[in-house]
């Protein structure tokens, strides 16, 4: 049985006053909701305030990117061995704001993703089309080429030890959503391509949809026999929001136990 896993994805947002604000109202209210996981993906300048009010909480802490090197001459580059040492479980690699406003290639991030692995964080690996590559018909295409490029880099295995993201483009921060029915298909589509060639793999193999995941859409997105929780933009900056998106997951837990 899978865990479903609600992962909040800060973006560029937040101060030290906002941020505190915000992890101690979360904290508390999931520290009763034991049968999902949860996490924050803060920038990193705010990874030391995180790691310290995390500490001894049920929410674990990650951020939105890394650096492919592990040291050296990069400047503004941050490697995941200092992730590491600031205490992340998670890093985000592939988001398609990465992919379009920083020109990261699909190349790039699977260089991303082995230094992630290497280092012993989960990648949360993202994937998801553009609204012209869906009316295209490109959807499965685009996803098995982005998908295609992390396992040509560090083999097949290496997805056991990542969570995939599922996230159209055309839902992101635009306030339109995939239907449940629409996530749900990716999904299903993602883990029959692992399945081709590890089945059992693919039934362990965490998939998250991001996507203007909302209070109001969590629960129906969480149903979905494929879709193990979601990685949260900007509701996960609203405390109420985020921890009814996160309630929404362990509902869904209960009904996929019943």
């Amino acid at each position: 049985m899978r865990t479903k896993l609600v992962a909040g994805n800060w973006k560029m947002n937040g101060n030290l006053a906002s941020n505190q604000a915000l992890l101690e109202a979360v904290i508390p209210a999931l520290a009763p909701l034991k049968r999902a996981n949860y996490a924050v993906c803060v920038p990193f300048p705010y990874l030391a305030q995180a790691q310290h009010t995390l500490r001894g909480s049920n929410v674990a802490l990650g951020t939105q990117d890394v650096c492919q090197f592990d040291g050296g001459a990069y400047t503004g580059g941050v490697s995941a061995a200092m992730l590491v040492d600031f205490g992340c479980r998670y890093v985000i690699v592939g988001h398609s704001e990465r992919r379009s406003a920083f020109g990261e290639s699909d190349e790039v991030v699977a260089f991303k993703f082995a230094a992630a692995i290497k280092h012993r964080l989960t990648p949360i690996l993202c994937v998801g089309e553009t609204l012209a590559e869906r009316e295209s018909g490109l959807t499965e295409a685009v996803v098995a080429r982005q998908l295609d490029a992390v396992v040509k880099r560090c083999s097949l295995a290496a997805l056991g030890q990542c969570v995939i993201a599922y996230e159209p483009v055309w839902a992101i921060g635009t306030g339109r959503t995939a239907t449940p029915q629409q996530a749900q298909a990716v999904h299903a589509t993602i883990r029959a391509r692992v399945a081709a060639a590890d089945r059992r793999l693919a039934d362990e193999l965490v998939i998250l949809y991001g996507g203007s995941v909302k209070a109001a859409n969590a629960a129906q997105l969480f149903a979905m026999p494929d879709v193990d929780g979601g990685l949260i933009g900007g509701a996960s900056l609203a405390a109420d929001e985020f921890i009814a998106i996160c309630r929404a997951a362990v509902g869904a837990e209960e009904i996929v136990r019943a």
